[in-house]
């Protein structure tokens, strides 16, 4: 009989019909996210259709101000609500599930798609996808907890509600399964990929049949480009990773920079807000989230090469200080229209160079979109499938690979992974080295300490010492005072020696060896391990540094070991589907 039996295969099968409901609820979120973006941009004056109409020219100058000014300042109330004083991205569901913790706070999240909401209705330059990203993983959480799931569960709940999320907004359901196993699990186990495909396929059929929402772009009509166009395409493949580096370096400094101004947490969006308003009076195109922008980029002569350098330059900026001074909100929406500015841009050039048609034009526009787009969030795969998905095209899904092939490993060589990886990094969170390494880091040696060992007092006679170890069967002991306080630790073997040197009465602590490691209740295992490679004795003691040096008990090299045996089988066992 194959392993598991009929339980395990109903409880799969329940994960799957879980894993759709939860595709059910995150698609139905996602369309009323956006649904309300679109509303809000209309009434607000932020979307261009709204600003042609609008018939009043000084009413119109002082809402392209005013409103992001106001959206910031409700943002940064907002925010204020949150433990982390900030939204959470992406980048806290990556760290939720590759640490195992599987948990995500319904409150900071609602609050956070809030955040989300505002700054975008108000015209923030930021994207839309990070926070339903955010939503879906959060309702995924949501219902594991309800029922009660286990970690590897919870986690594969979380992949579904992102899964459904990024399949409905861009009717991209491949996208969507690739999106959540390459970006978020970082594994593709078997069990968790029918689940994440059913969530991803109940929110493609909700946005396409149901309610209709229509593609971000459409392409038809493309032509073959030129054998030697494909050469031209890796190069905008190299350059778009150095775009896409200046991009996530941009928004990096700007949230270190507005760290050290001298504005309370919650003015700092409302600056930022006021400051892209008025940039906008000027160039409207880097308000919101641009999607008009990167539908006239794909259209060969919309814009002059001076205006896309314009567009490129003000939107990067646009974005960094949006993002940086706090609003709330993602960075692939921002990321797709300076991809595609910067395509396009390549591509007018190289059509002045060489005299070709325009034919191609939109072969380099989707180059450089996905060129900067795979570096920035982490997912090659993922940005290829979105362009097939959206075009149908396999030529120009196979210019888009000729791109990703030299981008994304530049990118992660200059820069690191992705944006994600780089917020994680600088919080603490290493994933750079694998998931494995994340998790030990997360685990500390309070969970495995133990006060079975032998104590003695600092003052305790050579003789009597080594008579206490002999006693109690251990190759060493650690001095402790009445205070409970650390002096060293000794070995048998040394004070046998300093018996025999006729040191017999003399206190232990002349034995001590006061210079070997020693570590906190909230070291991790991975750092108790690196301590241990050099290391040899029984077992290191454990201090508390905040109580004066007082001595909590002992962490044994086998107890270490078998920690490190016990989290790589759950993982082995999670990602092969054993368990």
């Amino acid at each position: 009989m194959p392993a598991g039996g009929p339980f395990a295969l109903f409880r799969f099968l329940g994960l799957v019909i879980f894993g759709a409901l939860i595709g059910i609820m995150a698609a139905l979120c996602a369309v009323g996210f956006v649904a309300a973006v679109l509303w809000l941009n209309d009434i607000l004056l932020i979307s261009p259709r709204s600003r042609m109409m609008f018939a009043h020219p000084g009413i119109l100058v002082a809402t392209t101000i005013a409103v992001p000014a106001v959206g910031g300042v409700i943002v940064g109330l907002l925010h204020r609500q949150i433990p982390e004083h900030r939204p959470h991205t992406p980048a806290d569901v990556i760290a939720a599930v590759q640490t195992r913790h599987g948990r995500l706070p319904a409150r900071a999240g609602t609050l956070s798609a809030l955040s989300g909401l505002i700054s975008l209705g108000a015209g923030a330059s930021v994207g839309q996808y990070g926070p339903l990203v955010h939503m879906g993983a959060t309702l995924g959480s949501l219902g594991a907890r309800l029922l009660r799931l286990g970690r590897s569960d919870d986690n594969i709940t979380i992949a579904c509600g992102v899964a459904a999320a990024i399949a409905t907004a861009f009717n991209a359901p491949l996208a969507g399964i690739v999106f959540a196993h390459e970006v978020v699990l970082r594994h593709y186990a078997l069990r968790a990929f029918a689940p994440v495909a059913a969530a991803a396929i109940v929110g493609h059929v909700i946005a396409t049949g149901v309610l209709e929402r229509g593609a971000l772009f459409h392409v038809s009509g493309t032509t073959v480009p030129q054998p030697w166009e494909f050469a031209a395409f890796v190069v905008i493949g190299g350059l778009g990773a150095l775009v896409a580096g200046a991009y996530m370096h941009a928004i990096l400094g700007v949230g270190r920079l507005a760290g050290r101004l001298p504005l309370h947490p919650v003015m700092r969006p409302a600056v930022a807000g006021a400051l892209l308003g008025l940039t906008a009076l000027w160039v409207p195109d880097i308000l919101g989230m641009g999607q008009e922008t990167l539908r006239f980029a794909t259209i060969a002569g919309a814009f002059g090469s001076i205006e896309l350098v314009v567009v490129l330059s003000l939107k990067l900026a646009a974005t960094a200080l949006c993002l940086g001074m706090g609003f709330g909100g993602g960075v692939f929406s921002p990321a797709l229209v300076i991809g595609t500015l910067f395509g396009a841009l390549c591509g007018t050039i190289v059509g002045e160079l060489s005299g070709a048609p325009p034919d191609t034009f939109v072969f380099y526009a989707v180059c450089g979109m996905v060129a900067v787009t795979a570096p920035v969030i982490g997912a090659p795969l993922t940005s290829l499938l979105i362009v097939f998905e959206l075009t149908g095209s396999y030529v120009l899904t196979t210019a888009a690979l000729a791109s990703v092939t030299l981008a994304s490993p530049i990118s992660a060589q200059l820069f690191g992974r992705s944006l994600f990886d780089i917020q994680l990094s600088v919080r603490g969170l290493d994933l750079s080295a694998g998931r494995g390494r994340a998790v030990l880091r997360e685990a500390p040696v309070r969970l495995y300490l133990t006060q079975n060992c032998v104590t003695l007092p600092p003052d305790i006679d050579i003789t009597a010492a080594v008579t206490s170890l002999s006693h109690a069967g251990h190759g060493e002991a650690h001095l402790v005072d009445s205070r409970n306080r650390y002096h060293g630790s000794v070995s048998l073997a040394d004070l046998e020696a300093a018996r025999e040197d006729g040191h017999g009465q003399h206190p232990v602590s002349e034995c001590a060896i006061t210079n070997r490691p020693i570590l906190g209740p909230d070291t991790s295992v991975w750092e108790a391990m690196a301590q241990m490679q050099d290391f040899t004795g029984e077992a290191i003691a454990v201090i508390d540094d905040a109580t004066d040096d007082t001595f909590l008990g002992v962490v044994y090299e086998a107890s270490i070991a078998r920690a490190y045996l016990q989290h790589s089988d759950e993982l082995r066992r999670e990602e092969h589907g054993t368990g």
